[in-house]
């Protein structure tokens, strides 16, 4: 990736730019133009294609073909051929469907800017140049717009010949049944487009669904079908009917396909086509738009279907997104009828963002992984709750339920579509909780029996991660009455850590620290004080004190606080060994184990010692609650100096500039010359023999999260350092840019990444007060950056002793504005929409008395 955020030649090789609505799916636009990684039928599908589905581009002059060729870029190497197969695969070249075999273009280039993709196909002998802008609607606030299942390619073509010449622009698509497939010219809201579907499966069966593809060109020819033929009939049919000047002629069969299951082989599928025609003046340039949509209305638990495997039904529910479009049909017209205004909205966002100031890398980091709410990591129910994976395997979910320990981490859906946020947060303290408080980190499918299937032992981290959670979605979206509604299940859930039931007993003697069994994100259990889990609970209390004082319960309120105040200072005074925090655990005990009956799986009986604890180790994560306190505005929960040097020495022990030499027994996430932050190191080699697992792993989540702290504590560059190498390890050759992985692709631990525009902008948001405030930690007299909250998003400017803040849609209430900017100065002009207005100035506030509301077209200026 260049500045320009372009990607050319080995660089597009891993590419696969996701393109699909918030739990929809997604098809993926590959570095050189395919269509691959198909995951649209309700589970993940890596590595996949849909048959012959592939755009190509005709010119013809006076009747003569001038120039044909698909919309692809180069194949990369290797050519041997992938996967295994008989008569195909490995040992047989690529893939036909590639479409490598074909006249494309040599010279390409792929620009990724999430939402947009755009390519350039330009050969330098060729009478025309081809831009491609790709994109799903992605509008901060706006989940219902977000969430269409669809992807939406628009080829620009720029006529530079010296002649007139007519252009044709063909999408192909295969039609994914293998049994029933109908393929369907239709006319629908005055446009062409071509449905397919199956008439082998009933309503609500899951392999129930329709494609369409649409284009709103007024000139169009079109074929239902290809040509049925053995061998490489059809696809030698549809290159010769192309070849040919002029339309393409319609070709119909009757009755829907039926193939030989035994037989079965992509390349008898039934494929359609749609073309769009312009004529095109010497140096002039046509559009041709167009979407393809999809329906597959029934998504099925068939990964952990419980009780439903023995009955022969399996758990079963409406995607929310079928509760908004009859079909695919429909969702193709939505979008061309509103095509104008979800482009715009999308292509705001993304130029608010990425014009910011902030480095490359970190705007890369952040945009890059938005794009994780676009993969079939996420799902929304039939309600529209947002549910997710933690990551993919490539056919199935990785790792079911929401997982709060790992969801944790994520800050982006918070931000930009706080509703479905509190959605997660609803859907949790209804259905994961037990009587006594107890949280089940993962949430089964149906929801349900979340609490009769899974029994497991509670993640201490999950559990108060969701504490603080719920503050923090309270705190944007300033809604009261919400917290008030989840209120007691909140209280519960906290209090569980000193509740009698509690098997894991981790604050027993309610003293504030985490003593007990501790369940954790590495998968394991903590025995034993340590710093990590001990800063999650003092973040919790202290949130939650805010929260009881808010509804009006001083007394829980003050015991919080208490308890808060207590665990931190044992914390500060116990856990910190001068230069970092860790565990305090006697390795040689067996008692501890014994009284959890844990020895079985804890106790190494060759060393003597407890497996897979830290002990002395410094850990990534060592400070996570502190982290995370940041990020939701309450300040320190820990003695500041401490925690300053602790982070220091995060980057000064575990980041490794070259991993050569660098020994992993783990997943191997880098490699070679790469760099990154270690999960745990130990400085004094005092390591257990088999110590906490993946610590010598380098995960991009973890990362993220300590990089981010590193800005928040002033360690600014370090932070930065860190940020360069994950996006470093992804640079389109390496890895996809836009898939981070983890336990699986497109891991949602990565969306920490959004982390990183609260910490350097310095963003403070309250909407209970009515309160924001940003006090750039980069390049402070020249910022500017994107901001979102619950009712609005916008942009915040910083320069020449000024400041504005700017609301690109929705509106922002007021009652406050801070900047660190403003201390010790004097602010001699306030105006709103260029209306001077009266204000208080306290420190580095100002204050309005009656609050002020904020719309587009009217920007706060600041002047000092």
């Amino acid at each position: 990736m260049d500045k320009d955020f372009m990607y050319t030649g080995a660089k597009t090789s891993q590419i696969s730019f996701p393109l699909g609505g918030i739990g929809t799916g997604s098809i993926g636009l590959a570095g050189n133009g395919r269509l691959i990684d198909w995951e649209i039928f309700n589970r993940p599908n890596k590595l996949s294609f849909n048959g012959f589905s592939f755009f190509a581009v005709k010119a013809e002059c006076k009747g003569e073909v001038k120039l044909t060729k698909v919309l692809n870029g180069d194949m990369q190497a290797p050519y041997t051929g992938e996967g295994k197969g008989k008569y195909e695969g490995y040992g047989y070249g690529p893939r036909r469907e590639n479409m490598a075999g074909f006249p494309h273009f040599s010279n390409t280039s792929f620009r990724g800017q999430f939402p947009f993709a755009e390519m350039n196909f330009d050969d330098a002998d060729d009478p025309i140049t081809v831009k491609l802008t790709a994109f799903n609607p992605f509008i901060p606030l706006n989940d219902r717009d977000s969430s269409i299942p669809c992807a939406i390619f628009e080829y620009e073509v720029t006529n530079r010949s010296a002649d007139e010449l007519e252009i044709s622009v063909v999408g192909n698509v295969t039609n994914p049944f293998r049994q029933g497939a109908v393929n369907e010219a239709v006319e629908y809201g005055g446009r062409r487009a071509i449905r397919m579907s199956s008439t082998q499966y009933e309503a609500d069966e899951a392999e129930f669904g329709d494609l369409t593809l649409m284009t709103d060109s007024n000139d169009v020819s079109y074929q239902s079908y290809w040509y049925r033929g053995g061998w490489f009939d059809n696809l030698t049919v549809f290159w010769k009917d192309f070849r040919r000047p002029g339309r393409f002629q319609e070709r119909n069969y009757e009755g829907p396909r039926e193939l030989d299951a035994k037989r079965l082989h992509e390349k008898h599928q039934d494929v359609g086509l749609l073309s769009g025609h312009r004529t095109v003046a010497a140096g002039g340039k046509a559009k041709f738009r167009f979407v393809l949509a999809w329906n597959f209305p029934n998504c099925v638990n068939f990964w952990n279907p419980g009780s439903g495997e023995d009955s022969g039904r399996l758990p079963s529910w409406k995607n929310y997104y079928s509760t908004v479009f009859r079909d695919s049909t429909d969702t193709a017209n939505y979008i061309m009828e509103h095509y104008e205004r979800l482009n715009k909205e999308t292509r705001l966002f993304q130029e608010t963002l990425f014009r910011s100031t902030l480095p490359d890398t970190v705007i890369d980091a952040i945009s890059s992984n938005i794009s994780i709410l676009k993969s079939p990591t996420v799902l929304r129910l039939t309600d529209g709750t947002l549910y997710g994976f933690e990551g993919v395997h490539t056919n199935e979910g990785s790792c079911e339920g929401s997982c709060t320990h790992v969801w944790n981490y994520e800050q982006a859906t918070a931000f930009l579509f706080p509703s479905l946020a509190r959605s997660m947060r609803n859907i949790e303290y209804k259905y994961a909780q037990f009587e006594n408080g107890k949280m089940a980190f993962r949430l089964m499918l149906p929801a349900e029996r979340t609490t009769l299937d899974n029994t497991f032992r509670a993640a201490a981290d999950g559990q108060m991660g969701g504490v603080i959670k719920s503050y923090r979605e309270w705190k944007i979206s300033g809604d009261t009455e919400w917290l008030r509604s989840i209120w007691p299940n909140v209280r519960k859930a906290l209090e569980y850590a000193w509740d009698p039931t509690n098997e894991d007993q981790w604050d027993a003697d309610k003293d504030g620290v985490m003593e007990g069994r501790q369940h954790h994100t590495l998968d394991m259990e903590l025995f034993g004080p340590n710093s990590w889990l001990t800063s999650m609970y003092l973040t919790a209390l202290k949130a939650a004190a805010e929260m009881a004082e808010a509804l009006g319960e001083q007394e829980i309120a003050a015991e919080y606080d208490a308890l808060c105040a207590k665990g931190s200072a044992w914390t500060n005074e116990h856990l910190f060994n001068g230069r970092y925090f860790h565990q305090l655990v006697d390795l040689k005990d067996r008692s501890v184990l014994e009284k959890y009956e844990a020895e079985e799986v804890y106790w190494n009986d060759e060393a003597g010692e407890h497996k897979y604890q830290i002990g002395e180790g410094c850990g990534i994560d060592q400070v996570l609650g502190q982290w995370f306190a940041h990020l939701v505005g309450l300040g320190y929960v820990l003695d500041p100096v401490k925690v300053k040097r602790a982070v220091q020495s995060i980057y000064d022990n575990n980041y490794i500039e070259n991993l050569r030499d660098f020994p992993n027994a783990c997943r191997i996430y880098g490699l070679n010359d790469e760099s990154g932050l270690m999960i745990c190191t130990w400085p004094d080699e005092n390591s257990p023999i088999v110590p906490v697992p993946y610590a010598d792993e380098c995960m991009n989540g973890f990362e993220y999260q300590a990089a981010c702290h590193m800005i928040y504590e002033g360690l600014v560059m370090e932070g930065l350092n860190a940020v360069k190498s994950i996006r470093d390890r992804y640079d389109g050759e390496r890895r996809n840019p836009w898939n981070e992985f983890e336990c699986g692709s497109n891991y949602a631990r990565s969306m920490a990444s959004y982390g990183l525009l609260l910490a350097l902008s310095g963003f403070e948001y309250d909407m209970v007060g009515g309160h924001i405030g940003f006090n750039p930690r980069w390049q402070a007299d020249d910022f500017r950056c994107f901001w979102s909250l619950n009712d609005g998003w916008g942009e915040f400017r910083s320069n020449d002793g000024q400041l504005e803040l700017e609301v690109m849609m929705g509106e922002l209430k007021l009652s406050s504005f801070g900047s660190g900017r403003l201390v010790g100065r004097e602010v001699k002009n306030v105006t709103i929409g260029g209306k001077s207005v009266s204000f208080e100035q306290a420190e580095g506030n100002l204050i309005w008395k009656e609050k002020i509301v904020l719309e587009p077209q009217t920007i706060l200026v600041l002047q000092f």
